[in-house]
C-alpha cells in the first residue's frame, strides 16, 4: 500500500515578511487542499493540532516541544500579533492522518537542553509506524543524535514494521540513520524510512509567503 507522506515546518503559525494576524486559517486551508496520507508539522502553535485536523478531515496527535512557558499568556498575545513573541510562542510536533485510523501513540523525550526535543510517533492501521521529528537546531553533533535516538525508539516500537521517519532534521545534504535510508527532501527537511522504498519522487510544494520552510511530501511503498 502506498503512504503519500507530507513533511512541514509551520514557523510557528508565522509567514515572511511577518503578518500582524492569526494565520490559522491560511495554513488549515493550505494544508488541507493538498494530497497526502500522513502529514509530518513541526513548529505547530498548541493550539492548531486540533483545528488543522477538522480542516483536513483528518486525526490528530500532538507532541509538546519547546518554549511552552505560560501558555494562555502566548495564546491570547501570539491569535493576535504571532510576530511578537516569534519562537518563544510555544510549539508542539504534530502528526495528521488521512483515509485510515490510529492505533497506538507513543512519545519518546530525546533532550530537555538546549530545548526540549522528542520522537513522536503514530502507528496506522495498515501497520506502518510514522515517526515526526523536530530536531536541535544550530548544532549538527546534537541533531544526528537526536536523528539517532529517534530512529532507534521508532525501531523498538515497529518491531519489524515497516517504518517512516521525518521533519525537520536541522541536517542537509542526505541524513541517514541506522537501518533506515534517506528517501527525500529540501533544506533541512526530510523522510527516512526503513522497510519502505519510493513510489514517486520527493517535491517542494508551493506554500507562498506562510512559513521559512517548504513543504516536502514523497510516496513510499513496501520494499520489494
Amino acid at each position: 500500500m502506498a503512504l503519500r507522506v507530507l513533511t512541514w515546518n509551520l514557523f510557528h503559525g508565522r509567514s515572511v515578511p511577518d503578518s500582524r494576524r492569526s494565520l490559522l486559517p491560511d495554513f488549515a486551508a493550505m494544508i488541507a487542499g493538498w494530497e497526502w496520507d500522513v502529514a509530518l508539522l513541526q513548529e505547530v502553535l498548541p493550539w492548531w493540532p486540533a483545528e488543522l485536523g477538522r480542516a483536513s478531515d483528518a486525526s490528530a496527535r500532538m507532541a509538546l516541544t519547546s518554549r511552552n512557558i505560560l501558555p494562555p499568556l502566548q495564546r491570547l498575545v501570539t491569535e493576535r500579533r504571532p510576530d511578537l513573541f516569534k519562537s518563544w510562542s510555544g510549539g508542539c510536533n504534530a502528526i495528521l492522518v488521512r483515509g485510515q485510523g490510529i492505533r497506538e501513540h507513543r512519545v519518546r523525550r530525546l533532550r530537555l537542553t538546549p530545548e526540549r526535543r522528542v520522537a513522536h510517533g503514530v502507528l496506522l492501521d495498515d501497520g506502518t509506524w510514522v515517526t515526526n521529528l523536530h530536531a536541535q537546531a544550530h548544532a549538527e553533533r546534537l541533531a544526528q543524535a537526536d536523528l539517532d535516538l529517534a530512529a532507534e525508539a521508532t525501531t523498538q516500537w515497529a518491531a519489524g514494521a515497516p517504518t517512516v521517519l521525518g521533519g525537520d532534521l536541522n541536517l542537509r545534504g542526505a541524513p541517514t540513520a541506522f537501518g533506515y535510508r534517506h528517501l527525500a527532501g529540501h533544506s533541512v527537511d526530510h523522510v527516512l524510512a526503513r522497510g519502505l522504498t519510493v513510489a514517486e519522487r520527493g517535491r517542494t510544494l508551493d506554500r507562498g509567503a506562510l512559513s521559512d520552510h517548504a513543504p516536502v511530501t514523497v510516496v513510499v511503498a513496501p520494499a520489494r
